[in-house]
C-alpha cells in the first residue's frame, strides 16, 4: 500500500515539476518539506499509510461533491429548468445518503483504532529511558536499566555549532540506543508541562509534573534522529530539542561504558531542579 502511494506521488511530481527535496527529511526536517517526515520506526511506519488512507478519502469526497455543483450548476439552472421538480422524498437516495457516510466512517475507524491500540500497547521492551523535562528549559534522561546512567541535555546555541549541524535541533548531550529494539519511554516533568516528540519515530506524549506517562518506539534505522518539546505556552519550549542516535548493538555497548565514565559525577538529577523551578515559579 505505501509503496503504490509512493509511485503516485512520484508521479505528481514529475508533472508538476516538483524536486524530490520536497518528500525528504528523515530525522530531521528539508526546506520546503512536503508531508511527514521519513519514518523509521512501525508505529510511523502506520501513522503515514493511515495519513496517505485519510488524505485519498478526503480527495474521493471532495470530487464527488464538486461532480455534484457541476451538475447542479448546469442541468438545475433557471435557464436549463424552468420548471423545478416538486419532489421532496426519495427513499433510494436518503437510504444512500445514511449509509455511505457510515461506511466511510467504519473505513476510517477500523485502522485509527488499530493505529491507537498499537500506540498505547507497549510490547515487552528491551531497554527502557526516562525523559525529565525541567523548568530550566532541557532534558533530564535516566537509563534505569543500566545502573541509573543519567545526563542533562541542553541545546547547543547558534554561535558554538559546528559545520552540519542543525540549528535549533542540536544538543550538547544526546540520547543514544541501538537499533531493533524495543524502547520504552517513561516522561514525566518539573515545575511545567512539555510535550516529547520525535517525529520519524512518531512520537509524541505529554509531560505533566507529578505523573509518569509512557510511550514506546522500535527505531528501525541507524542514524541521528531529531525532535522538540512541542507544548504550546512558554518561552522557552522551542528551545528544547531532543537528539537520538541510533546505533548497532555493539556501538551501543562501547557508548555505554564511555557514558557511565563521563556522567559518573553527575548528581542525581532532581535536587538540581530545586533552586531553577522555584526562580521558574516565582517569574
Amino acid at each position: 500500500m505505501t509503496k503504490a502511494w509512493g509511485v503516485a506521488i512520484l508521479a505528481a511530481m514529475a508533472v508538476f515539476g516538483w524536486s524530490a527535496d520536497v518528500l525528504a527529511g528523515t530525522g530531521q526536517p528539508s526546506p520546503w518539506q512536503m508531508g511527514f517526515q521519513g519514518a523509521a520506526s512501525p508505529i510511523m511506519e502506520q501513522i503515514d499509510e493511515f495519513h496517505w488512507w485519510l488524505t485519498v478519502i478526503s480527495a474521493l469526497i471532495t470530487l464527488f461533491v464538486l461532480v455534484l455543483l457541476v451538475i447542479v450548476f448546469v442541468r438545475f439552472n433557471e435557464k436549463a429548468n424552468p420548471t423545478p421538480s416538486t419532489t421532496t422524498h426519495h427513499t433510494g437516495l436518503e437510504v444512500a445518503w445514511t449509509v455511505i457516510p457510515v461506511v466511510i466512517l467504519v473505513a476510517i475507524a477500523i485502522p485509527s483504532f488499530r493505529l491507537l491500540f498499537d500506540q498505547l500497547n507497549i510490547p515487552k521492551a528491551d531497554i527502557t529511558i526516562k525523559a525529565t523535562g525541567t523548568a530550566g528549559w532541557t532534558w533530564i534522561y535516566e537509563y534505569p536499566d543500566h545502573g541509573g546512567l543519567n545526563f542533562i541535555s541542553s541545546m547547543i546555541q547558534d554561535k558554538d555549532l559546528k559545520a552540519g549541524q542543525p540549528r535549533l535541533l542540536t544538543v550538547d548531550n544526546e540520547v543514544v540506543l541501538p537499533v531493533n529494539k524495543v524502547v520504552r519511554v517513561q516522561v514525566t516533568a518539573e515545575g511545567i508541562l512539555h510535550a516529547f516528540a520525535l517525529p520519524s519515530f512518531g512520537l509524541k506524549i505529554d509531560a505533566v509534573p507529578g505523573r509518569l506517562n509512557e510511550t514506546w518506539f522500535k527505531a528501525t534505522k541507524t542514524g541521528m534522529f531529531y525532535g522538540q518539546c512541542s507544548e504550546l505556552c512558554g518561552i522557552n519550549h522551542a528551545y528544547m530539542p531532543i537528539a537520538i542516535r541510533i546505533v548497532t548493538e555493539a556501538e551501543f555497548a562501547k557508548w555505554l561504558e564511555e557514558a557511565k565514565k563521563k556522567f559518573a559525577a553527575n548528581p542525581e538529577p532532581n535536587p538540581t531542579l530545586v533552586a531553577t523551578v522555584k526562580e521558574e515559579l516565582k517569574n
